[in-house]
């Protein structure tokens, strides 16, 4: 979640993404907006102009405003007062419309942020909503590695100095993908979903002892690179001696729910001991798991099959 959200910090992310231009009310740039979004039932922060159930920004279109050049001039005053409200955080004219020089004045004598865009009221809406998600939504930064393995997005953690990046090294000459090495981010961008992607300042580089710091782009390719992923996956490495694996589950292994940002993520702790092929596992990790996202749980069919033979 993005902490202490003004108007002006709003401006400077968005129009790197869309067209838009600040033209009025700077006076109060920095005041505080709302700050988080609640997945499932929210209350939107931006829409078209709505009197009855004001939004934090306002969107004037067409419709809007040729809705406000009909008023006459005390009904327009009285609803300009009504727009223009604390509460509002900002007012953006859609559609390239010119803004006259009383809208202009009536922003800055009020402080209200009066921004312009030349997209549509529609288009600017929905861009807004998207990067707007993307800005206020929960974020975390978690020791690991992140990989798409087998077109799933799959975090390996462990202590350091357990392996991580070299497991990570071996699953890349395998063909899978490196997301992010050591601080991968996580976005709640959904009620059950977390993307995960790299941090700008650590983009294709990867940290192996022993060898430093590697450019895995210029590598291995282009290929070897992913962007972002959703996490559906942790892979828990954990060094244990041959007792200590003879002492697990050896019908069901060794499977939690970890809980990143109020989401359920799978985690399978994974043994590290000399001599087991760590790569081959995770594969085989990530296969099971997809079947059993599918309902195919090789545990429960193994013990059905030894009751029927029973029988």
């Amino acid at each position: 979640m993005k902490e202490g959200l003004t108007p002006r910090k709003l401006f400077e992310h968005l129009s790197t993404h869309i067209d838009l231009h600040w033209v009025a009310g700077t006076r109060d740039a920095n005041r505080p907006m709302k700050k988080k979004i609640h997945w499932g039932n929210h209350a939107t922060m931006i829409g078209h102009l709505n009197l009855i159930h004001p939004n934090s920004i306002q969107v004037i279109g067409e419709t809007e405003w040729q809705y406000l050049e009909k008023l006459k001039k005390n009904s327009r005053q009285d609803t300009l007062d009504e727009i223009f409200i604390p509460r509002t955080s900002a007012i953006i004219i859609s559609d390239g419309i010119d803004i006259p020089d009383d809208l202009i004045k009536y922003a800055d004598n009020k402080r209200t942020p009066l921004l312009k865009s030349h997209l549509s009221s529609n288009d600017l809406i929905d861009s807004i909503r998207y990067y707007l998600s993307g800005l206020l939504a929960d974020k975390i930064v978690l020791h690991g590695v992140l990989m798409e393995v087998m077109g799933t997005g799959v975090l390996i953690t462990g202590e350091s100095s357990v392996g991580k990046s070299e497991l990570a090294l071996e699953l890349i000459t395998r063909g899978h993908r490196l997301i992010a090495d050591d601080a991968p981010e996580f976005t709640r961008i959904g009620p059950n979903i977390l993307n995960g992607s790299c941090p700008e300042v650590l983009k294709d580089f990867m940290e192996v002892r022993g060898l430093g710091v590697l450019n895995i782009r210029a590598m291995y390719g282009e290929n070897a690179i992913k962007q972002n992923k959703y996490l559906r996956l942790i892979i828990h490495m954990e060094r244990m001696s041959i007792e200590d694996q003879q002492q697990l589950d050896r019908l069901y292994g060794n499977r939690t729910v970890r809980n990143i940002l109020d989401v359920d993520i799978p985690q399978i702790m994974l043994p590290v001991a000399s001599g087991r092929n760590l790569a081959v596992m995770v594969e085989a990790a990530v296969r099971n798991h997809i079947l059993l996202e599918h309902g195919h749980d090789a545990s429960e069919e193994f013990i059905n099959r030894q009751s029927q033979f029973i029988k």
